[in-house]
């Protein structure tokens, strides 16, 4: 018998992926990174290169569900992005266009993330999963690679 100490998994645990290969899935062609946070939230802090906006909480307006009081006042906070029933699962149909495609949800901090891959999977998306970490995580990730490259000689310059 196995006696190595091993966290049990929970549900949040099947759903989540960790950024570095959420990353590098999307290198190889595997998945897609769906920047689910709203307009502002990307205006205010940054897009990530490569990512598919979709707004969830007005996808989730859109599908009928009642949002939170906190989701609703996030909601409430920016200007809504124009799109529809049809748009939104025509995005996602062309997304997930090989049944092996996975669908990598991302937000601020991995928690909403979180929502998103189970209303995907609840929609029909089973490979949908949360990163981990979210932007801030991104953010974080960002910074060495930043200051290594400021670090670096420019060609030309001091040589």
């Amino acid at each position: 018998m196995n006696t190595e100490h091993t966290p049990p998994q929970g549900p949040q645990d099947a759903l989540e992926v960790t950024l570095p290969t959420a990353l590098e899935l999307c290198q190889l062609g595997l998945a897609t990174l769906i920047d689910i946070r709203q307009n502002f939230e990307i205006e205010m802090k940054g897009a990530i290169p490569g990512a598919v906006h979709i707004p969830i909480f007005e996808v989730k307006l859109l599908l009928g569900h009642t949002l939170t009081e906190d989701e609703q006042d996030i909601l409430d906070a920016g200007q809504p992005k124009d799109i529809d029933v049809q748009t939104f699962f025509s995005m996602i149909n062309r997304l997930h266009h090989r049944s092996d495609h996975l669908l990598l949800c991302i937000c601020n901090s991995g928690r909403r993330s979180l929502t998103a891959a189970s209303l995907l999977r609840s929609l029909g998306y089973p490979k949908s999963l949360s990163v981990a970490g979210g932007f801030q995580a991104w953010k974080k990730l960002q910074a060495p690679t930043a200051a290594t490259a400021a670090q670096q000689p420019v060609p030309g310059i001091g040589s």
